[in-house]
């Protein structure tokens, strides 16, 4: 199930992180970037769940990297809020371990596609 993975776990408390951070932000920001970020944080844990859900490797792969991306936006919002100074330096690192968590789960999803096809193929002969 997609709750006990660690990298949705890791998801779930970086949109915490996201929503108590942005909570100090301008007004003139709750519909600018604090809705972004927001949208973003939201987009990783549930792309991660739902890629965990599909039932084909290669689905599950499309899922994470979709995930992957959405902390890329998240990492750009991040550094831009630290450039105008709404968070410190500190706050835009939040993404690191969820970020290593998803790469790995890629790279796993990726080596099981393949051993897969090698599979497939041995039959195949």
């Amino acid at each position: 199930m997609y709750r006990d993975l660690k990298v949705y776990q890791s998801a779930m408390e970086l949109c915490v992180v996201v929503y108590r951070i942005t909570t100090g932000f301008p007004r003139i920001e709750r519909f600018g970037l604090v809705s972004q970020m927001r949208r973003a944080a939201v987009s990783v844990s549930s792309n991660v769940a739902e890629g965990a859900e599909r039932h084909s490797l290669k689905e599950q792969l499309r899922f994470y990297y979709i995930a992957r991306g959405s902390i890329a936006e998240l990492e750009t919002q991040l550094d831009l809020s630290q450039r105008l100074g709404y968070i410190c330096q500190s706050s835009v690192k939040i993404t690191n371990e969820t970020y290593q968590l998803l790469n790995g789960l890629i790279r796993s999803v990726k080596y099981r596609i393949k051993q897969q096809a090698a599979s497939n193929k041995q039959q195949a002969t």
